[in-house]
């Protein structure tokens, strides 16, 4: 069973602002590369560190590389440092920042020498993209991924006309949108083995295939059945409901038995993973609510699943008074793919753990494929889902969860927006 997860709500643009930081702070590094003054004694070497700024003394930072461990930059008479907003390609619109104005969570690329250890650089550049820009920029883009996208199930894909079709609902009836790409759109691909929307790598649209889940931002028509998009990313999940048969808190692992494949499947947890616990009287109504929506007639899509798809923007709201929720998209606007009221939700609730899960209890998955045979990640895990699974037995996991990890702060997702 595939299908596709949306966990917190749209990193950043696909290309997650620190990922964007990440490009722009090696270019920079490049750039300064001529500012590197002769090694009189030819042992010092160029070296550069990419992180998180950690600790700040008087004369040095401490920064928390992305390589592992700590680095200590020092300030030399020479030391440049330079403030770039996030998204920049380049040092044009850059800002000289003096070593008070650094703080710790701050992102930097530091450029210098190192003579012998490599956990000290002498500073030539140290180029910095602030937490609070970086903060910004990703709630911008999470803004409109609620504001101007569509998601869904893949049920037709044309590479030649640059079209592809997905099977949109939520809660709703399923409807179909038109997804249509041009040369200048950004398509990406959900990585192997992450649970993270931020990590999808660029990809041709001979990738995507029927079946695979799609999230997509772009400019709607008039009554939301097409969106030029400029950004696409797709993937391809598993899909899981069924009870636990036991929990290893120990090993962040639990073993679920499926209920349409009947075998027992591991779903590794990681720090990643969303997981939450509906109470009875909530999973109550979502289940009356869906087993109104199955009486219209629900689409089956590959290997069994729903192809009712996931919503759009699962932090989304209906304005009242307003069109046919059906028709509205994220934000109220049209052009949208059907109730988003679930994942709003679901993000007000508290986060759970494996420890509050117990043999028996049951529950829906959005996995990811582990790289191991026998075991999957959770991507979204929804316990207290038993009055959801009698209701509407053939709902996907992901046509109802929200897969898509948009970073947001603190685990929320982006329904929390």
């Amino acid at each position: 069973m595939r299908g596709f997860p949306q966990r917190t709500v749209p990193v950043s643009s696909l290309t997650t602002c620190v990922l964007t930081a990440m490009l722009v702070l090696n270019l920079a590094g490049s750039a300064m590369a001529q500012d590197k003054p002769a090694s009189s004694s030819g042992t010092a070497q160029v070296a550069k560190a990419v992180g998180a700024i950690k600790n700040i003394q008087a004369d040095s930072i401490t920064v928390a590389a992305e390589s592992g461990g700590e680095v200590t930059a020092k300030f030399t008479s020479s030391t440049k440092i330079l403030r770039v907003p996030p998204g920049e390609k380049d040092l044009k619109n850059a800002t000289a920042l003096q070593p008070q104005d650094l703080q710790p969570g701050d992102r930097v690329l530091v450029r210098g020498q190192t003579s012998g250890d490599e956990h000290t650089i002498a500073a030539l550049a140290i180029i910095v993209m602030k937490q609070g820009d970086v903060a910004a920029k990703q709630q911008h883009e999470r803004d409109d991924w609620q504001k101007r996208g569509v998601g869904g199930l893949v049920t037709k894909v044309d590479p030649a006309a640059g079209a592809i079709t997905i099977s949109s609902g939520g809660m709703g009836a399923s409807r179909s949108i038109a997804v249509h790409i041009a040369k200048d759109t950004i398509l990406r691909r959900y990585a192997p083995g992450s649970v993270k929307f931020d990590d999808a790598k660029p990809a041709p649209v001979e990738q995507i295939k029927v079946g695979d889940q799609l999230r997509a931002r772009g400019t709607h028509n008039p009554d939301g059945s097409e969106l030029s998009a400029e950004e696409v990313v797709t993937g391809s999940f598993r899909n899981i409901a069924g009870t636990v048969k036991a929990v290893d808190a120990a090993n962040n692992t639990m073993t679920v038995q499926d209920a349409i494949s009947k075998s027992a499947v591991v779903v590794k947890v990681s720090s990643d993973s969303q997981m939450k616990k509906l109470p009875a009287e909530m999973a109550q109504r979502i289940a009356m609510r869906l087993k109104g929506a199955a009486g219209g007639g629900e689409q089956s899509g590959a290997n069994g699943q729903s192809m009712s798809g996931q919503g759009s923007s699962p932090s989304a709201g209906a304005r009242p008074g307003a069109e046919s929720q059906a028709r509205r998209g994220p934000g109220g606007e049209p052009g949208g793919n059907g109730p988003p009221d679930l994942q709003r939700m679901l993000s007000r609730l508290p986060n759970s753990t494996l420890a509050d899960l117990q043999k028996g209890d049951a529950v829906m998955i959005v996995s990811a494929e582990s790289g191991s045979s026998d075991a999957v990640i959770a991507i979204t895990m929804l316990a207290g889902v038993e009055a959801i699974l009698t209701a509407a037995p053939n709902r996907s996991a992901s046509s109802l969860l929200s897969p898509w990890s948009l970073g947001a702060p603190n685990g929320e997702g982006e329904a929390a927006q």
